[in-house]
């Protein structure tokens, strides 16, 4: 049997920090637990899962003693904000009506969304929705994703790919993935995607370097290098 491990779950405490960061007593656990549960779904239901997908890559959860911050991390944060800060507001107003707590909604910009996992698994399932070729797709993100400046890309795509009557498991792979290695800076993304012949699971692991000497998105390739490298194939 293969032994899988999140990659974040693997580093969290001694590289990477938590996505929820707040202390209860043993009684309030529970509660503040299933809370940020349904934070966390109702925020991936009305960026990720909805029109115009904003795309949102990380959900990051602190609690004072009187209100819940909650940090957003997205590509596109016009579309989370909308014209006036309006949608910012619908999703504050939603969220506390949830839990019934006073939340603040912080936007952050992800500066090279190819550099990201999460984006990456919900931009291959959201072409797979459009009946695009699944090894074109992989190929492309993966060529895109190392013109950012990644030392590896890894995408599985399993379901029914193509339509095909069984299910099948594809991988593309370029580079190195130390998933063993702690101090490897590996981002790890997983999404779904719902097809008519049946849902089709997208994981992604991208391998940026170790810690300390990840690649700046500043000094990233330009965008029109990557498109000549995809030309030569």
């Amino acid at each position: 049997m293969g032994q899988k491990v999140h990659p974040l779950g693997f580093r969290v405490g001694v590289t990477e920090d938590w996505r929820s960061r707040w202390f209860a007593p043993k009684a309030a656990y529970g509660e503040f637990l299933i809370e940020d549960q349904k934070i966390r779904s109702l925020v991936n239901k009305r960026l990720n899962q909805t029109p115009p997908f904003a795309g949102c890559a990380k959900i990051e959860i602190e609690r004072t003693r009187n209100e819940v911050k909650v940090a957003l991390s997205t590509a596109r944060p016009g579309m989370v904000i909308g014209p006036k800060g309006a949608e910012v507001d619908k999703l504050k107003d939603a969220l506390e009506d949830l839990i019934d707590r006073k939340i603040s909604v912080n936007i952050k910009e992800i500066k090279n969304p190819d550099m990201d996992a999460k984006l990456i698994s919900l931009s291959i399932a959201e072409q797979l929705k459009k009946r695009a070729s699944f090894r074109r797709i992989m190929k492309m993100r993966c060529e895109a994703t190392m013109g950012s400046g990644a030392k590896g890309i890894k995408i599985i795509c399993k379901g029914r790919l193509g339509g095909s009557e069984m299910s099948r498991r594809e991988m593309q792979k370029m580079g190195s993935i130390p998933l063993q290695t702690l101090q490897a800076h590996v981002d790890y993304g997983y999404s779904i995607s719902k097809t008519k012949s049946g849902v089709i699971g997208v994981r992604v692991w991208v391998y940026k370097g170790n810690y300390g000497s990840e690649v700046d998105v500043e000094s990233a390739p330009d965008r029109p290098e990557r498109s000549g490298r995809r030309g030569r194939l």
